[in-house]
């Protein structure tokens, strides 16, 4: 998956940037207050892609 399509489902949920790291960008929901890393690569595994939009998805 590309990182910009990750990122665009990443805010429908909600979700902000909260800070920029060295190798990966902070996004946190809000709504339960979970914080996921998004690696600043263009391609991100499926796999990898996935677990984060699961674990930012709204309960």
């Amino acid at each position: 998956m590309k990182r910009v399509e990750l990122i665009r489902e990443i805010e429908k949920e909600g979700c902000l940037l909260i800070r920029r790291g060295g190798k990966h960008d902070w996004y946190q929901n809000p709504a339960t207050r979970v914080s996921q890393p998004v690696p600043r690569h263009r391609e991100i595994n499926e796999r990898l892609a996935n677990h984060i939009l699961k674990m930012l998805a709204n309960p």
